[in-house]
């Protein structure tokens, strides 16, 4: 496991990623989704659902998923580092790009994952115990079929009352995706004992395994970069 530069140790110690200790929240058991059009080879998608860490640490689990990268998405290049990120006012998102083979995971099946054990669709800029614009939660289709799915599934769970709250997550428009810096990559996978990842994720991908066996994946997938 490859250190993490001293600089990036006492950033992720006082910003992203390292709110106070509370109890995880509930996974919950989202409705299947509307079937998306027959995909030909792999496909990308991007979400954004708080903390990348946990974001990618469940797709990395997921049979099918190829690759799932921490980045962000939103803003522009200038900004696109995650000092300027976490201080806020970059229109950035910390995201997950995640390219997946329809034949083994669909889309409608990764939002279904995504809204069960991942993201709460009802905080409005957080997720957990991390606040601000950048964590807000949002789908990134790169297909108009995609953004159809998407469309569908955001109104299918507002209808379905699963949370006492209102649906707040948003489809943005796809823009550039910025890969994240080297440490926040695969970041589960190096730091197990993190204490965040082991209040916060941990948890999420123990979900997967519960309520999705048949897509659940126990290696995690690292990134090939």
């Amino acid at each position: 496991m490859r250190a993490l530069p001293t600089l990036a140790v006492i950033t992720l110690a006082l910003s992203a990623c390292s709110g106070p200790l509370q109890a995880a929240e509930e996974p919950v058991n989202a409705p299947v989704a509307k079937r998306l059009a027959k995909e030909e080879g792999l496909q990308t998608a991007i979400f954004a659902g708080g903390c990348f860490w946990g974001v990618e640490g469940v797709f990395s689990h997921v049979k099918g998923v190829t690759a799932a990268v921490s980045g962000y998405h939103g803003g522009s290049a200038a900004t696109a580092k995650y000092n300027m990120i976490t201080a806020g006012g970059t229109a950035h998102a910390e995201s997950v790009k995640v390219t997946y083979d329809p034949a083994v995971i669909r889309y409608d099946e990764l939002l279904r994952i995504f809204f069960s054990v991942v993201a709460d669709p009802t905080l409005k800029n957080r997720q957990g115990p991390d606040v601000g614009s950048h964590y807000r939660s949002a789908l990134v289709p790169t297909t108009p079929e995609q953004k159809k799915v998407a469309e569908a599934y955001l109104a299918q769970l507002e209808a379905a009352k699963l949370w006492p709250r209102p649906i707040v997550t948003r489809i943005e428009p796809l823009k550039t995706f910025y890969p994240a810096e080297s440490y926040h990559q695969d970041f589960m996978a190096k730091n197990p004992r993190h204490g965040y990842i082991l209040r916060w994720d941990k948890p999420k991908v123990e979900a997967l395994k519960t309520l999705f066996s048949s897509h659940y994946r126990a290696n995690f997938l690292r990134d090939a970069g």
